[in-house]
C-alpha cells in the first residue's frame, strides 16, 4: 500500500497553477500549530476550507514527521540563516499538493503497525489513507534533504477540460 515511496510529483501543467504559498517552520513541536493556522488561512483565502479537515490532518503528520525524524539530535532548535522545515501549499485547477521540506538525505520510513491504539508510528499510514497519492524525492542543487509531498484531488469546476492541470 505504501510503495513505493520514492516517487515524484505526477505531471502537473506548471502553466496551470493558480496558487501556491509557503512557511518556514521553526525546529520546535509547536511549529505543527503554526502548520495548521497556515494551512487554514491560504485554504481559506483559495475557497477550499471543505478540504480543511483531511489537508489538515496530513500537513500535521508531515510536519511531525520532519520535526521528530530529519533533524539531527543536539541540532540547534534555531537556525539563524534557513529555517529546518518549509511547508508548500500548491494549487493547480484540479489538485491541491502540500509538500514539507526538511534537512534529511533519509527516506521516509513506512512503519508496519498493526497496533491501531499505538500513539505513534502511523503518519505515513494516515497521509497514504487521507490523500490521493504521496511519495518525496531528494533535494537537487545546493540545497540538500528532502522534501515529502501529499495530493489532493479537487473538483473540476463546471466547464473546465484542461487535462493537466
Amino acid at each position: 500500500m505504501l510503495e513505493p515511496l520514492r516517487q515524484g510529483l505526477p505531471p502537473l501543467n506548471l502553466s496551470a497553477a493558480s496558487d501556491a504559498a509557503s512557511c518556514a517552520l521553526p525546529a520546535r513541536y509547536e511549529a505543527v500549530g503554526d502548520a495548521r493556522h497556515f494551512t487554514r488561512k491560504t485554504l481559506d483565502q483559495w475557497d477550499l476550507g471543505d478540504r480543511f479537515d483531511d489537508v489538515c490532518l496530513v500537513v500535521s503528520e508531515l510536519v511531525t514527521n520532519a520535526l521528530r525524524h530529519a533533524l539531527p539530535p543536539g541540532a540547534p532548535r534555531q537556525l539563524p540563516q534557513e529555517p529546518p522545515v518549509r511547508l508548500h501549499l500548491m494549487r493547480w485547477t484540479a489538485r491541491l499538493v502540500c509538500a514539507v521540506r526538511d534537512p534529511s538525505d533519509d527516506s521516509p520510513v513506512a512503519r508496519d503497525s498493526d497496533d491501531f491504539s499505538a500513539e505513534s508510528g502511523r503518519g505515513l499510514f494516515l497521509v497514504d489513507s487521507f490523500s490521493d497519492s504521496w511519495g518525496w524525492h531528494p533535494m537537487a542543487g545546493a540545497l540538500s534533504g528532502k522534501v515529502v509531498w501529499a495530493l489532493f484531488r479537487l473538483p473540476r469546476p463546471a466547464g473546465d477540460t484542461c487535462p493537466g492541470a
